[in-house]
């Protein structure tokens, strides 16, 4: 069986995290820096080698009062592209606040600005695959 990948897509990168074996617990992998969308798809292919995707949570970046801007609108259409990449499941997840999260953390714990810069889109997908799991009780089989 696949494992359940969360991605927080940006126009720069994509953070990338996996669930654990058992499907309870989200750990970020890495982060991809966008290129082309062939190059950023190879490299995700070559990020998950070890973590077969079963599904794909993609952070989508609603604005706030929930509605659909040009940015999810690049999400959605990335979407699309990678459940037809990779031939399973995709599921958006209301991102909303999950940079900004993943950012204060950083600063609490004395994380500087640069090595914030370094992981921030990879807990944000940490978060947004872990939110998905606590909501939908753990693993989808």
């Amino acid at each position: 069986m696949g494992r359940l990948v969360g991605l927080d897509v940006g126009d720069s990168t994509i953070g990338v995290a996996v669930a654990d074996e058992l499907g309870l617990t989200a750990q970020g992998i890495g982060v991809v820096r966008r290129a082309t969308l062939a190059e950023d798809l190879h490299r995700l292919e070559e990020l998950l080698v070890p973590y077969p995707p079963e599904r794909f949570v993609v952070g989508l970046p609603l604005n706030m009062n929930g509605t659909i801007g040009p940015q999810a609108r690049k999400v959605q259409a990335f979407a699309r592209i990678l459940e037809e990449h990779f031939r399973v499941p995709v599921e958006s997840w209301d991102e909303r606040l999950t940079t900004v999260a993943a950012n204060r953390t950083l600063t609490e714990t004395g994380a500087s600005r640069r090595k914030r810069r370094l992981v921030v889109d990879r807990i944000a997908a940490t978060l947004i695959l872990q939110g998905y799991m606590d909501r939908h009780g753990g693993p989808r089989r």
